[in-house]
């Protein structure tokens, strides 16, 4: 039915034991009762979508949350075979699950590892236990390499740590501190994001009027300034670079060959089918997105992607005015514009950039007949660079990349 080969999978376990002061992510803490009936619904939802993505090969799959491995490992493994048994997953699949440490156990890191996942993204965010206090975090430092050790131990051998840096008071020496700790773990993939409150979040209710002092050029009470956050950026480069990490990404390192293959596809527009409450897709240039009721979810009201290609591609689409359904709430077909604009703001996330061969041949029009102005304006700027064919982020360009790459919008 689908004519692209290639599909990602995505599937959200929104569960948490607390969650984090600065997550604005769809989770929450919930009972086992409740998270044993979710991935019984979850398991419904595969063998329904399943039916529709026959034609696809899927390149990767990733747990993501909330907390994935606030899960039994068995109820991970029931996930893992509903998998395998509906979907074509290629051998040399990529299979994540992002893990926090006070939730793993020996028992569930074997789990993962027999039932074939080849992948852990653990979630640290500081060696400080301080500042995983401050951030809400339900772990120490310690718990953290107890269960990096163990993870080790069972034979992974691809793990990604998660660090969060320009937490509040947090100086470069901090910040420093924690770098060279992980560095000596020597992890295969190093995510470092800078920390965005986020409204909603009890970090915003803190910390909002510190956030809005910085973005004016002020200085934060709390918070560090923006030229510290930058001289953050900049260390954490150089130090990944001194140990043989490449970037890739603007908030992404790894030893070589060991990029995130899953991230590396959103960026580059690969298809893929989110499953879970909540959950994202992307498919046949269709973005839609499951419901953010749990109630509703566990009643079995989801999406089903054959409804959404009936709808695109009948008359309840065709025919003027557009009829208003559940599925029109739901997703959007993107136009060609809609298209020139994602390929661009999201592949200029990667550090090489994009192609404007690659452009001119999914768009058939030259690169610069759309957006000839931007890049010379972005250049002349000293934003942008182009060489061998390719247009990227200059150093400056990442370090004010939101303005960069909102430049690219239509």
């Amino acid at each position: 039915m689908l004519d692209e080969k290639k599909l990602e999978l995505y599937l959200h376990i929104p569960f948490c034991i607390q969650k984090c002061y600065y997550c604005d992510f769809l989770s929450m803490p919930a009972e086992e009762s409740i998270r044993r009936h979710y991935v019984n619904m979850l398991i419904k939802e595969i063998k329904m979508q399943a039916r529709n993505c026959k034609e696809y090969q899927v390149s990767s799959i990733f747990f993501g949350g909330g907390t994935p491995s606030i899960l039994e490992g068995t109820q991970i493994l029931e996930l893992m075979q509903t998998l395998m048994q509906n979907f074509n997953v290629e051998k040399e699949a990529e299979i994540t699950i992002e893990c926090n440490p006070g939730t793993l156990t020996e028992q569930k890191l074997s789990i993962y590892k027999n039932s074939g996942i080849n992948r852990l993204s653990i979630g640290l965010q500081s060696v400080n236990n301080m500042e995983l206090k401050q951030l809400g975090r339900i772990h120490t430092f310690e718990q953290f390499l107890q269960n990096y050790k163990l993870a080790r131990k069972i034979g992974f051998e691809n793990i990604n740590v998660d660090l969060i840096f320009s937490l509040p008071k947090q100086t470069l020496a901090d910040w420093e501190y924690t770098l060279k700790k992980v560095i000596m773990l020597n992890p295969e993939h190093i995510s470092a994001y800078s920390l965005i409150v986020e409204e909603g979040t009890k970090f915003y209710e803190k910390y909002e009027e510190d956030e809005h002092r910085r973005e004016q050029g002020l200085q934060p009470q709390y918070l560090p300034e923006e030229e510290i956050e930058r001289n953050m950026y900049e260390l954490t480069c150089q130090m990944l670079e001194e140990k043989g990490y490449i970037q890739y990404e603007i908030s992404n390192y790894a030893k070589p060959k060991k990029e995130c293959k899953h991230n590396i596809g959103y960026w580059q527009l690969v298809s893929y089918l989110g499953l879970g409450l909540g959950s994202a897709s992307f498919l046949e240039q269709i973005r839609f997105t499951n419901t953010t009721d749990l109630n509703a979810y566990l009643q079995g009201k989801f999406i089903n992607i054959k409804d959404i290609l009936y709808y695109f591609n009948s008359s309840l689409y065709t025919n003027l005015p557009r009829k208003k359904s559940a599925i029109s709430d739901a997703c959007v077909l993107l136009s060609k514009k809609e298209q020139m604009e994602e390929f661009m703001f999201l592949g200029l996330r990667m550090i090489k950039g994009v192609s404007k061969q690659a452009f001119q041949e999914k768009f058939g029009i030259e690169m610069e007949k759309i957006y000839g102005k931007v890049l010379q304006k972005l250049k002349c700027q000293s934003l942008l660079e182009e060489a061998a064919g390719k247009i990227y982020l200059t150093k400056n360009g990442i370090s004010v990349s939101n303005y960069v790459l909102s430049e690219f919008l239509l």
